[in-house]
């Protein structure tokens, strides 16, 4: 990766993509990979759950079903969101720092805000008619016109369940997180000595998470803490209401305030995402002790469930603090060089997963009845999914409005970066 002298950056939900005018950026490479990572992710994590073998109240449920499909879900579940909230983190501290707090709010403005709202009007009719559609396959022949009208349809409830329904939650909770952070930087500034004592020990507490070897775990005690209180046995969707999901929302901004304090000392998340023999191994034992310990939870009468449960807890944030730090260290590894297929799919990875729910989901209704098998299914709504978004990116999007909104404006001579001047 190569540096050049500070200027300021815009940014992608978190994530940099631009510099100043007269020079061009050399672009964090490895995090432009993992910000596509862990979105495209969660494409593949939602294609999933119509797979499972037992029904969860999703969409649909596939007459095909394995049960690798819970294991999956278990695992992708438990740390990509966190890896999207640090490096939001990381980067809208960088934001905040170059270019200043008035600059950093306005990025917020149009690439946070505008994108919720719209896509919630936009998004939440589709994903009605595809729950519609859902319920109406397993009972027999689905019918899209229907299914479709009764979406429309679902808008003249409002403002009754007006958080139900839709995927764009992790906005809102990334707007009140970053909301939240900025007025403690607020009043730590105005403390006067305290602020001193206070950024100290934030910096001593991120470089013992980042620099021991038992700082995975010491993250992982407060975080299993916050998991104990969740509905379920790992982290709740809080997709139900705009009140925010206290537990949900402590550990989504644990992991946005480390990301926040990893770029106040910027050798510490390369330190924190060294791949190391013990932190593999803390890994496949805290994984393989969540997917055993997994089974307990539809079992509240055993005698000993609530040892099991606290067990389960911790092996649960373990597994979730190893992951993000390994697959930021493996995106180092190795794509830190440029390159731009990362970079075409890094651009294109926050539309794609603005769009992707209501495509996955009428998929998987289409796919449902067919007599194939899962994994061919799972693959083949993945890549279609995928396949479509970014077509729409490419024809809808990358050249347009659109794209300036959510990616900065770019330099005619090189679509790879933006400029700061937007």
């Amino acid at each position: 990766m190569k540096t050049t002298t500070p200027m300021p950056l815009t940014v992608s939900d978190g994530i940099p993509v631009a510099t100043s005018l007269a020079t061009r950026t050399v672009r964090l490479d490895y995090l432009e990979a993992v910000r596509a990572f862990a979105l495209l992710l969660g494409v593949v994590f939602h294609a999933g759950l119509s797979f499972m073998p037992m029904f969860i109240g999703w969409a649909v449920m596939d007459i095909s079903t394995s049960q690798w499909i819970p294991l999956f879900t278990l695992v992708s579940h438990s740390f990509r969101m966190e890896l999207f909230f640090l490096v939001a983190g990381f980067f809208s501290h960088m934001v905040v720092t170059r270019q200043g707090l008035r600059a950093f709010l306005i990025s917020r403005f149009w690439r946070i805000v505008v994108p919720f709202v719209i896509g919630w009007i936009v998004l939440r009719p589709l994903l009605v008619s595809g729950w519609i559609m859902g319920a109406q396959s397993m009972r027999g022949d689905a019918d899209v016109g229907a299914a479709l009208l009764g979406g429309i349809e679902s808008l003249s409830a409002l403002p009754q369940g007006i958080f139900v329904g839709t995927h764009l939650w992790f906005l809102y909770y990334l707007l009140v997180i970053t909301a939240g952070l900025l007025m403690v930087r607020y009043v730590v500034k105005k403390s006067g000595a305290p602020a001193t004592w206070l950024s100290g020990l934030a910096a001593a507490t991120v470089a013992f998470l980042c620099r021991s070897k038992l700082g995975i775990i010491a993250a992982a005690v407060p975080t299993a803490c916050c998991l104990w209180f969740m509905h379920h046995w790992g982290v709740d969707t809080p997709d139900k209401s705009l009140l925010p999901h206290l537990p949900v929302t402590l550990i989504y901004a644990g992991f946005f305030t480390c990301g926040w304090l990893m770029q106040r000392h910027t050798a510490m998340i390369e330190q924190f995402a060294r791949i190391t023999g013990f932190k593999l191994g803390l890994c496949i034992v805290a994984t393989a002790g969540a997917a055993i310990l997994s089974q307990y939870e539809a079992r509240p009468a055993h005698e000993q469930y609530h040892y099991l449960k606290a067990a389960y807890m911790l092996c649960y944030a373990v597994m979730m603090w190893s992951l993000v730090a390994l697959i930021i260290g493996a995106c180092k590894k190795w794509l830190s060089g440029q390159s731009a297929i990362v970079r075409y799919l890094a651009d294109g990875a926050y539309w794609l997963y603005l769009i992707h729910l209501p495509i996955v989901v009428w998929l998987q209704v289409a796919f449902a009845e067919l007599p194939l098998h899962w994994l061919i299914k799972l693959c083949s709504i993945s890549g279609l999914t995928v396949a479509t978004s970014f077509a729409l990116y490419e024809v809808m999007v990358r050249r347009t409005v659109v794209g300036r909104v959510l990616n900065g404006q770019r330099q005619k001579d090189n679509p790879g970066v933006t400029l700061a001047s937007r």
